[in-house]
C-alpha cells in the first residue's frame, strides 16, 4: 500500500472484511480507519468490503489517501450528553443563533436587527453603552431604546429560543410613532418598510453611541463613508463646477430596464440630472451631479430601490426585476482617483490572494485525481501537477497607505464580502414578509455543520424567518436577486475583506 511516498507491505486475510484491512493500515501508518481512503481499480475499500472478491494479486500496489489526526485530548470539563441538556444548552452546543418572535407585522424590524447584529463593533459599543446608561440612569427615551437594543442583542446571544422584543418595540414606537401605526382594514399594526427602519436605527445609533466620549460614533467610524459630488451644467461651459462633500450611510442601487447587475445600479445612483438655478445664466438649467466616494467604511450598506409610488393605486409598488449581486464586491470604480491610488496596493494583494487560493484548490483537485489515476496505473498527469506546483507565484509585498492605516473603520482595499441580506417577498413595501440571511463566521459550528458534504468554497448562512432559524449555502443566497415572487434582496450589508 502506497501512502505519502512510502510503501507498506501488508498481508491480507481475504476471509476478513475491509474493516480489518484498514485496521492493519492504521497500525502501520497511524491514519485512523475513518480518515482512510483506500483506492482500488473500480472503487475503494469500505469497512464492509468483501476482500475475497477484489481479485487481489501478490505484490499488487494499492493507493491510500488520508492524514494522521491529532491524538484526542481529555475533555477539560465533564461530558454532558444531549439528553441531559436544556433547550438553550442544546442550541448553544450546536451554535444555532436565536431568532426574534414576530409581535404582529414586526418582521421588518426582526430582519434588520439580525443583520445589524452581525457588526461586532456595534455590539461592543452597545455593551459599553449599557454599562454607562445603567450607572447614570436615563430619562432620554431614545437612549433608553438603544440601551434596550443592547440588552436584546445579549438575550439573542445567550438564548436558544425565540426572543420576544417587547421592551425594545415599545420604546421604538415611542421614539418613532410611525412604527406604531394601526391598519384599519386588517386590524392590528401595519407592516412597515425595512429600509426606513434601518435608516432610523443608524441615525439613532449615530446620535447615541459615541466613542470614548468624543463626537465620533461607532456608526460614523465603521458604517459611514464620505462622498464628493460635482455639479456642472453644459448650458454654461464657463461656469466653475461646484463640489459638495457629504457623509453617507448607504449606497443606492437604482433599478430600471437596463440594470441587470448591482454595479450597474450603483453607477446609475451616482449620476443624476437635476434642474436648478444658474447664477451665470440667470435662469434654471439642467445640472449633472456626478458623485465619487472619498472614504469607504468597513461596513457598507447597499439599498435596492425596488419600491415606487403608484398613484393610481396609492401604494408603494415593487419592481421585481432580477438584479444580480456578488458575494465579493469591488467598489474601486466608484471612488475618486486619489482614493483609488491609495487603495491599489491592498487591492492588488487581495486579488493575488484570491488567485492563489483558487490555484491551490485547482491543484488539490488535480492531485486527488492523479492519486486515483496512479492507483489505476495511469501516471500521465503527475508530472504536469508537479510542474504547476513548482511554478507557484508569490504574493506581492504591500504596505497599506499611511492615511488609510490611521483611518480606523475604513476599507483600505475597496473590496467587500457579503455578510447580511434583508429580503422582501410580496408586491408592496407595506405588505408581504421580510427575512434576514446572515453569514456564519468560519470556525463556528464546523466547516460543514449539517454533514451534507458541502465544498469548502461554500459559506454557510443563517436564515432568519423571525424566530425560525435554519442554514443555507451561498447558492441559496445568490437566488435572492429577484425576478419573481420569491424572497428578493432589499438591503445588503457588505464587510471590508480582511487583509490576511
Amino acid at each position: 500500500v502506497k501512502w505519502q511516498g512510502k510503501k507498506y507491505e501488508v498481508d491480507v486475510d481475504t476471509t476478513q472484511p475491509g474493516e480489518e484491512f484498514k485496521m492493519q493500515l492504521y497500525s502501520l501508518t497511524g491514519v485512523a480507519p475513518d480518515r482512510q481512503k483506500v483506492l482500488i481499480k473500480g472503487g475503494q475499500v469500505k469497512d464492509d468490503t468483501d476482500m475475497s472478491k477484489l481479485g487481489l494479486k501478490e505484490n499488487q500496489i494499492l493507493m491510500m489517501m488520508g492524514t494522521v489526526g491529532e491524538l484526542p485530548k481529555p475533555p477539560s470539563q465533564p461530558v454532558k450528553f444531549v439528553e441531559d441538556m436544556s433547550e438553550n444548552e442544546v442550541a448553544q452546543a450546536l451554535q444555532i443563533p436565536a431568532g426574534l418572535t414576530n409581535l404582529g407585522n414586526t418582521c421588518y424590524m426582526n430582519a434588520s436587527l439580525q443583520c445589524l447584529k452581525a457588526v461586532p463593533q456595534l455590539r461592543d459599543a452597545l455593551d459599553r453603552s449599557m454599562g454607562l446608561n445603567a450607572a447614570a440612569g436615563q430619562a432620554d427615551v431614545r437612549k433608553n431604546m438603544i440601551t434596550s437594543l443592547g440588552r436584546l442583542f445579549t438575550q439573542l446571544s445567550e438564548s436558544g429560543d425565540g426572543v420576544p422584543p417587547f421592551v425594545f418595540l415599545q420604546l421604538l414606537r415611542q421614539v418613532f410613532p410611525k412604527f406604531g401605526e394601526q391598519d384599519p382594514q386588517a386590524g392590528g399594526f401595519r407592516q412597515q418598510d425595512a429600509e426606513e427602519f434601518w435608516n432610523e436605527m443608524l441615525t439613532s445609533l449615530d446620535q447615541v453611541l459615541k466613542l470614548d466620549n468624543s463626537e465620533q460614533s461607532v456608526v460614523g467610524q465603521y458604517m459611514s463613508g464620505r462622498m464628493a459630488t460635482t455639479w456642472k451644467t453644459d448650458e454654461a461651459p464657463d461656469e466653475e463646477p461646484v463640489v459638495h462633500h457629504e457623509k453617507f450611510r448607504k449606497v443606492d442601487c437604482h433599478i430600471d430596464k437596463s440594470v441587470n447587475y448591482l454595479s450597474q445600479g450603483i453607477a446609475k445612483g451616482l449620476e443624476q440630472v437635476i434642474e436648478k438655478n444658474s447664477e451665470t445664466l440667470g435662469r434654471n438649467a439642467d445640472y449633472k451631479a456626478t458623485s465619487r466616494i472619498e472614504r469607504l467604511p468597513e461596513y457598507l450598506t447597499v439599498v435596492y430601490n425596488r419600491f415606487f409610488w403608484k398613484a393610481s393605486e396609492s401604494i408603494d409598488a415593487k419592481i421585481v426585476k432580477s438584479v444580480k449581486f456578488p458575494l465579493d464586491l469591488d467598489m474601486t470604480e466608484f471612488c475618486t482617483s486619489e482614493l483609488q491610488r491609495k487603495m491599489k496596493p491592498a487591492r492588488d494583494y487581495l486579488r493575488a490572494l484570491d488567485d492563489k487560493k483558487a490555484r491551490e484548490r485547482k491543484l488539490a483537485k488535480r492531485a486527488a485525481n492523479d492519486d486515483v489515476s496512479e492507483a489505476k496505473g495511469d501516471n500521465a498527469g503527475t508530472a504536469e501537477a508537479q510542474a504547476s506546483s513548482s511554478a507557484e507565484p508569490k504574493l506581492p509585498d504591500f504596505e497599506v497607505d499611511a492615511s488609510l492605516k490611521e483611518d480606523v473603520g475604513c476599507n483600505p482595499s475597496g473590496i467587500y464580502e457579503l455578510i447580511g441580506v434583508v429580503t422582501h417577498i410580496g408586491r408592496t413595501a407595506n405588505s408581504g414578509h421580510y427575512m434576514a440571511w446572515v453569514r456564519k463566521e468560519k470556525g463556528v459550528g464546523g466547516s460543514d455543520p449539517t454533514g451534507k458534504g458541502v465544498p469548502d468554497t461554500q459559506h454557510w448562512w443563517y436564515k432568519f424567518d423571525d424566530d425560525q432559524v435554519s442554514m443555507v449555502t451561498d447558492d441559496e443566497i445568490l437566488r435572492l436577486c429577484g425576478g419573481g415572487d420569491w424572497h428578493t434582496a432589499y438591503v445588503t450589508l457588505y464587510r471590508a475583506k480582511k487583509l490576511e
